[in-house]
């Protein structure tokens, strides 16, 4: 009896293991509801729809909360990812720049996470260079074909305009990496080849979520993203990402997210922020 109660006892005080942002990032911060790039994907759209803050039709209808934007931050211990539930496009950018300097000048660290505008990112980059030490931009691309792209993603930037804006930052001596999570393809390799050498960090590759239950709650489930979404699934099978792993684990550049830690036996972090 004692030993049964032993081992439930160590279950439940057993470290859970970071997910999503977690793994990236101590502290997340946002200031918009919406988001405008509309990804049929997205795990926000979602969390809005499930919890009733918004419809299938309204997510992409952004509302800025505009006390949040003039938030004053504290010196945080860890890294603060921005934005995690929106996205920067040119029609925020300015009240994203005042947030962004808020955290800045309170001494922070910041992780931007963004499909990039290249406007945007040229507009960050230059008003905020004296800050660049610490920022680190953290580029989603997923995949470099056009057509995918704007299939899963909308209302985003394009490869080419995502591949400017990694180009741009790593020429004006930013700290850069990259997110290829979701994987959008079974060619990843070649946003890789495209991205290494504008990389002062590392690329994230992780397979996507949930796919089928969030397509269906975010009102895309038309019998056309259901094929495609299950061929995109049928893509990241356990065999196929193992043989991924295998072709690039030696590669130092490449860092694998929770989503493929799992499947090849590499051990998950349960402390927030730690980007490994």
């Amino acid at each position: 009896m004692s030993i049964l109660v032993k081992e439930k006892n160590d279950t439940n005080c057993r470290a859970k293991a970071v997910f999503g942002t977690a793994e990236w990032a101590a502290y997340t911060e946002n200031f918009i509801d919406g988001c405008k790039h509309n990804c049929k994907y997205c795990y926000s759209k979602e969390m809005a729809i499930r919890f009733q803050r918004k419809t299938a039709d309204s997510w992409s209808e952004e509302i800025v909360r505009r006390r949040q934007v003039n938030k004053k931050f504290k010196k945080m211990t860890g890294t603060i990812m921005f934005p995690s539930s929106h996205d920067i496009h040119p029609e925020n950018l300015t009240s994203s720049m005042i947030f962004l300097e808020n955290m800045l000048y309170a001494g922070n660290r910041v992780l931007i996470v963004t499909k990039p505008h290249l406007r945007c990112i040229k507009a960050i980059s230059d008003k905020l260079s004296f800050y660049k030490n610490k920022i680190l931009f953290r580029f989603t691309i997923g995949s470099a074909n056009n057509e995918v792209l704007s299939f899963w993603e909308p209302g985003a930037p394009l490869y080419q305009e995502r591949l400017a804006s990694l180009q741009y930052a790593y020429n004006n001596g930013f700290k850069t990496s990259l997110s290829c999570e979701p994987m959008l393809d079974d060619n990843i390799n070649q946003v890789i080849i495209d991205t290494s050498n504008y990389i002062t960090d590392h690329i994230w590759i992780g397979k996507v979520n949930f796919l089928l239950r969030r397509i269906k709650m975010n009102g895309c489930d038309d019998t056309e993203t259901i094929r495609r979404a299950t061929e995109l699934l049928n893509i990241q099978a356990d065999n196929n990402i193992v043989d991924l792993y295998n072709n690039l684990k030696d590669n130092p550049i490449i860092k694998w997210k929770e989503s493929i830690k799992n499947v090849v036996g590499i051990e998950v972090p349960t402390e927030k922020g730690l980007d490994i």
